[in-house]
C-alpha cells in the first residue's frame, strides 16, 4: 500500500541522490526552498506583467520574424494588451523522465535509445538530467551536456515496480526546476503515461507545471492498459495528452527517438518567444484560461492556464 511516508521517503531519496552526484546543486535546490516559502509563482516582467513562454513558427518555414502585432494574448477570455514579445535564445535545462517500471511495452534497450538521442542534440549551453522512475524517482545522470558521459550513465536502467509518474515529476519540479532563473525548464516524458499508485495527483502536478512554466513533451510509448477505462486518474493516452496540451508542448513516438530529440531541442532554440502582458480585467487567486493566437500562417502554442499566485 502506497503511503505518505512512503512519498516522503521517495522525494528524499531523490534529493538525497541530486546532491551526492553533484554538490554544486545545492546551493540552487537551497535557494529553491527559500522561494517555496512564498509560494510558486509565474514569473513576471520588469514591468510587473506576467510572462508566459510560447512556441511560434510560420507554416511555411520562413526565417522571417514574428512580430507581437501577429499576436492576440486572451486570459480568461479577456484580450490583453502586449506588453513585450521578443525571442528566447536561453539555454535549456531538459529532464528526460524515463518510465522504469516493470509492465511498460518498450524494452530497456529502446528506453536507451529514445533518452541517447537527446545526448548529441542538444546545443551548445543546454543542459541535461535524466531521471528514471517506478515507485521512486532516480538520477541516471545528472545535469550534463557530455554525450559520452551521458550514454555510459543509461546502463543504469531497469525494470521493475510500479509507475509512479505524478509523484516523480512533483519530484522533478521540486528538486531539479525550481531555481536555474533565465533558462528555458522542460520535461520529456518517455512513457505510456499509465500512473498507478502516486499521492500526487494528476490536476495538482498539471497545476504546477503551468504556475512553473514547464513545458512538458511527450516521446510516448504503446500504452500498456490498451485503453482500460479506470476511475481513479485519467487513461494513460489522456494524461499525455493533457499534460503537453497544458503546458504547450508536442507529442512524439518512441519508435522515432531521433525525430522526437532533433524536433524537440531544435524547436527549443529556433522558435521558442517570451510573450509578456499585464492582466486586466481577470479575478485574483483563481486559475484562469490562456489562450494565445497568431495571425494566419502562423502556429503558437502556449500553455492553457494561467494558475493564481
Amino acid at each position: 500500500m502506497y503511503n505518505f511516508d512512503r512519498a516522503q521517503a521517495v522525494q528524499q531519496r531523490f534529493r538525497g541522490r541530486v546532491n551526492y552526484a553533484a554538490g554544486f546543486l545545492l546551493l540552487f535546490y537551497l535557494c529553491g526552498a527559500l522561494m517555496a516559502q512564498a509560494g510558486r509563482r509565474p514569473a513576471t516582467s520588469r514591468e510587473g506583467g506576467v510572462m508566459v513562454s510560447i512556441v511560434a513558427a510560420r507554416a511555411d518555414k520562413s526565417t522571417t520574424p514574428i512580430t507581437a502585432k501577429q499576436l492576440s494574448v486572451y486570459d480568461n477570455g479577456s484580450e490583453q494588451t502586449i506588453l513585450n514579445f521578443s525571442p528566447d535564445p536561453s539555454p535549456a535545462r531538459i529532464v528526460l523522465l524515463v518510465d522504469n517500471s516493470l509492465t511498460i511495452r518498450a524494452d530497456v534497450e529502446k528506453l536507451e535509445k529514445a533518452a541517447r538521442e537527446f545526448a548529441y542534440e542538444i546545443f551548445e549551453g543546454d543542459k541535461l538530467l535524466i531521471v528514471g522512475y517506478d515507485e521512486e524517482a532516480e538520477i541516471v545522470s545528472d545535469w550534463t551536456d557530455n554525450a559520452k558521459s551521458i550514454e555510459s550513465s543509461l546502463r543504469l536502467f531497469r525494470k521493475k515496480g510500479q509507475p509512479h509518474l505524478f509523484d516523480a515529476a512533483s519530484a522533478v519540479m521540486d528538486q531539479a526546476l525550481r531555481s536555474a532563473p533565465g533558462q528555458k525548464h522542460v520535461i520529456v516524458v518517455i512513457s505510456d503515461g499509465l500512473d498507478r499508485g502516486s499521492r500526487a495527483s494528476f490536476e495538482r502536478t498539471l497545476a504546477d507545471l503551468q504556475r512553473l512554466d514547464i513545458t512538458v513533451y511527450a516521446v510516448q510509448a504503446q500504452d500498456r492498459t490498451r485503453g482500460a477505462i479506470r476511475r481513479d486518474v485519467p487513461k494513460p493516452k489522456q494524461v499525455i495528452d493533457k499534460l503537453v496540451e497544458g503546458t504547450g508542448g508536442a507529442i512524439f513516438s518512441i519508435d522515432e527517438p531521433g525525430i522526437a530529440a532533433k524536433s524537440i531541442c531544435d524547436e527549443l532554440r529556433k522558435n521558442r518567444y517570451v510573450v509578456s502582458y499585464l492582466p486586466s480585467s481577470v479575478p485574483f487567486g483563481e486559475p484562469r484560461s490562456l489562450l494565445v493566437l497568431g495571425d494566419e500562417g502562423i502556429a503558437v502554442r502556449a500553455k492553457t492556464a494561467q494558475q493564481p499566485n
